[in-house]
Parts: structure tokens; C-alpha cells; sequence
């Protein structure tokens, strides 16, 4: 799992016509999860979009979309390492296994590692699967696989396989935990002298999120909507319930637009551009120059209704800003359909959140594909952007305003790197941050604040606030 390594896209592994041979029953579960793991592939696409339709449309519920869940979810955030122990019971390059077979082994060996399946039920799935895509020769080179990496079980494929700790701990660590070497020490270097946590962090990272829901201000409390739907309360935001289990796309809270599901780190972000004391008269005036898709945009939104102000939201993209729009129904939010840089807007804003597009190295556990589809080499233009869109905040606050820039990246070239530039530059000024999340603890020497999953529960969410004169 060296950083330059980017899985291959298999171009061979579409569905093809079943060779004729004896009808095979497949297990539906096991069909949908491989179904979602060959879109992740081939398209680029998204599991945590693919896989809810998948189940409506092929009415997998309760128990089974559980299940179906956790191994879609939990195969494509282990891919790195799956592959690594496939590629040495495969004994050939993995870039010569069709595609199709590729996504039935990761997910065969997914079960036989990372849960309790059984190891017969594991590998027969598989095999099954194997045989109705491509017939009986196929799945005994499946079958034969599988039988492999059974021998062992996680920890020991991990001793066998993970580079020496010694030479190259955060290398040892990033394979241990399912990450791309590039990621942990990204990781690492945020931490700083805390870098002794780094493993802490990374096993944090590798394990599937509980959900968090928002209860919409002035609409329904935390009290009431964790009431409703069996959930606890938060420990930091005030808005913020914690969902054991369940489609909460299913809560009736949420369908009617009271509660929506966003990590309780974005909820504080939210709440500390509300909370950030600025000079003289808030006048009403606040800005989300980064809207899309809308979640913060809302409850900045509710917020604002709250204190009788209005926001402006910035999204360049037009189907983006149209979820912005209908996520934000009914709330004092105009939506302008503009490139955040150069948005053409009146300076003279008191409140501006830039949540900036970031390699969102922070929400990987949220993301599952996106460790093993994000590149080092992306940072650079990112940055670019990120550096544009602080300047452009900076330039439309008005003096004595605050802007709040915040990243779901840990990575130091997204955050501290990006607050030094406009400070050195523009000459803005940083505040301290601490102020603005009352309750919430370990947060640093500061001014700025880096929220960690392994310390917060949270998404490693960024945020820094800014000021000019």
C-alpha cells in the first residue's frame, strides 16, 4: 500500500452473459454489495449514494440492508489492505484479475477478516456470486483464493505483510489501519507533538461512524428529536442527537425537514460563525461562500432566523446550488448561482463562513472509497483554490467582521498553511477559536482549532476565524 499506488479500474470487469450452465441462486445481500463495489470501480461513483437506492429499488430491509451496509461501507474502506493480503494468495498481480472477480474477492475476504461471518458462508457466497458472473472456472480460482487468506486472520496477514515498524512507523501504522501512507503522515503531521496518537487516530478513522442528526433551530430541540427517534444527545453542539442504527431518511423529523443527518464537527463550525464576537453593530449581513450542498447553509440558516439576519449562499455549481436551495426551504437564505472568487456580491458582510472544497481527509470514515481515490499529488490545487476563496472572504467582510475558514481536512497545507498565507498576505488577523466551542475539550494551544474522531467523535473538521481592520 505505497502512496503512488492507485487501484486499477479493470476495464474488463462489466457484467457479461452467464456462461449456459445449471442456474446458480445467489445470495441478494452479497449481489447488491458487489453491485455497489463495480460502481465504486468503474464510475467513480459514490457508495454512500449507490448503495440506499440499490436497496429501495431491490427492497433489501432491516436485517439484511444492515448487513448489506456494513460490507459495502466496511470493504471499500479496507481496500487497500484486502488487496495487499489478495494479491499474496492470488500469487499474480491483482491488474490481471477481471474486475468483476476483483470486487468478489474484496468482499469475500472482507467477510472473512473483518466480521463474523462464517468462514464456509464467506467463501461459498462468493463463490456463488463468482459462478453466475462467469462461470464454474472462475470461481474455482475465487474458491482457491479465499481458501487462502482463511489460513490466517487479520492481525497475523498484518504482521506478515506490513512494512517494518522500525524502519517506517507511519507506514507500519497506515497498513495496519487501511491507509494510503500519504494519509497517515498527513495525519501525523497535524497532530504535531500529539503524533504519538496517530495510531489512536488512524483506528478511529477505520471504523464505521455512528450518524449524527441536527435538530433544526426554532423547528425541533435536541431533546425532542432524540426523543422521537431513540437517539442521545450530543455531547458538544446543542443541536446535535447521536443515531445508533436505522435509515434516518426514514425519521419523519427528517422527511419533513426538521432534523437532517451532518456530523456534529460541521454543527460546530456552523454554530461558531454565530457565536464569533464581531465590532460593532451585527447588521444582519452573513455570507456562506462555499453553500453546497447546504447542510451548514441551513443551519446557519435557522440560526440567522433566529437572530433576525439573512444569508447569502455561494454555490458555482447548478444542481449543487439547487440542493442548497432545497435544503434551505424556508429559511432567510438567497442562493447565488457564482463562482465564490469573484461572486460580484457588496462587500460589508459581519459573519462569512468559507468552508473551502478540501481533499476531505477528515470524513474518510463517512467516505469510504475516498481514501483510495484521493491523490497527495491533489493537494497542490486545492490549495490554490482555498487561498483564493480566504481572500475573497476577506475582501467582502467588513471591517471589525469575522470570517470563519474551515476544512474537513487535517492536512497542514489545507489549514494552518492556508490561515498563515492570508495572514501574511492580507493582513488579516486570527482570533481565537477555543472561545467559540464552549464544552468541547483538548483543542489545542490554538488560535485555530482541529477537531479528531479518536478525540471528539467528530469528522476532523478545521476552523479558524479571521478578522481585519
Amino acid at each position: 500500500m505505497t502512496e503512488s499506488r492507485r487501484p486499477a479500474k479493470h476495464t474488463g470487469g462489466s457484467r457479461r452473459p452467464r456462461p449456459a450452465e445449471s442456474p446458480v441462486t445467489v445470495d441478494p445481500v452479497r449481489s447488491a454489495v458487489c453491485d455497489v463495489l463495480t460502481a465504486v470501480r468503474e464510475r467513480d461513483a459514490y457508495a454512500n449514494l449507490v448503495l440506499p437506492k440499490m436497496l429501495r429499488d431491490r427492497n433489501i430491509t432491516g436485517r439484511d440492508a444492515a448487513l448489506a451496509t456494513e460490507l459495502a461501507y466496511g470493504t471499500c474502506r479496507a481496500q487497500g489492505l484486502l488487496d495487499a493480503i489478495l494479491a499474496e494468495c492470488a500469487e499474480r498481480p491483482l491488474d490481471e484479475v477481471d474486475g468483476v472477480l476483483l470486487d468478489i474477492m474484496r468482499l469475500g475476504a472482507y467477510q472473512l477478516l473483518r466480521t463474523r461471518v462464517a468462514t464456509h458462508a464467506a467463501v461459498s457466497t462468493a463463490v456463488d456470486l463468482a459462478r453466475a458472473e462467469m462461470g464454474t472456472a472462475r470461481s474455482g480460482f475465487v474458491n482457491a483464493v479465499l481458501r487462502r487468506v482463511s489460513r490466517q486472520d487479520e492481525a497475523a496477514w498484518v504482521a506478515q505483510l506490513a512494512p517494518d515498524a522500525r524502519k517506517d512507523p507511519v507506514a507500519n501504522l497506515a497498513f495496519t489501519h487501511a491507509h494510503p501512507r500519504w494519509i497517515a503522515q498527513a495525519f501525523s503531521d497535524s497532530l504535531g507533538a500529539q503524533a504519538g496518537e496517530l495510531g489512536q487516530a488512524l483506528a478511529a478513522d477505520d471504523m464505521r461512524p455512528q450518524v449524527h442528526l441536527v435538530a433544526r433551530p426554532g423547528e425541533i430541540s435536541a431533546e425532542e428529536l432524540a426523543a422521537v427517534c431513540g437517539g442521545e444527545l450530543g455531547r458538544y453542539s446543542p443541536y446535535a442527537v447521536y443515531l445508533e442504527g436505522g435509515d434516518p431518511a426514514q425519521l419523519e423529523a427528517v422527511r419533513e425537514g426538521h432534523a437532517a443527518v451532518q456530523d456534529e464537527g460541521s454543527q460546530l463550525v456552523a454554530r461558531a460563525v454565530a457565536l464569533a464576537p464581531v465590532q460593532g453593530v451585527d447588521r444582519g449581513r452573513w455570507l456562506d461562500l462555499c453553500a453546497g450542498p447546504g447542510g451548514k447553509a441551513a443551519l446557519l440558516g435557522a440560526l440567522a432566523r433566529m437572530e433576525g439576519a439573512h444569508v447569502d449562499a455561494v454555490e458555482p455549481t447548478p444542481h449543487r446550488a439547487e440542493l442548497v436551495r432545497k435544503t434551505c426551504s424556508g429559511l432567510p437564505v438567497t442562493v447565488h448561482v457564482v463562482d465564490g472568487r469573484d461572486p460580484g456580491l457588496d462587500a460589508g458582510y459581519d459573519r462569512i463562513l468559507v468552508d473551502a472544497p478540501c481533499t476531505g481527509l477528515g470524513a474518510l470514515r463517512r467516505r469510504p472509497e475516498a481514501r483510495w481515490r484521493r491523490q497527495a499529488s491533489d493537494v497542490g490545487e486545492l490549495v490554490a483554490l482555498q487561498r483564493q476563496l480566504l481572500a475573497s472572504a476577506l475582501r467582502l467582510v467588513r471591517p471589525g467582521g469575522v470570517v470563519v475558514y474551515a476544512t474537513c481536512s487535517p492536512h497542514l497545507a489545507e489549514t494552518t498553511g492556508v490561515v498563515a498565507d492570508a495572514v501574511r498576505r492580507l493582513g488579516a488577523t486570527q482570533l481565537d477559536v477555543r472561545s467559540l466551542l464552549p464544552g468541547v475539550p483538548q483543542l489545542g494551544e490554538g488560535p485555530h482549532v482541529q477537531l479528531w474522531p479518536h478525540r471528539h467523535g467528530t469528522d476532523a473538521m478545521f476552523l479558524s476565524a479571521l478578522t481585519r481592520p
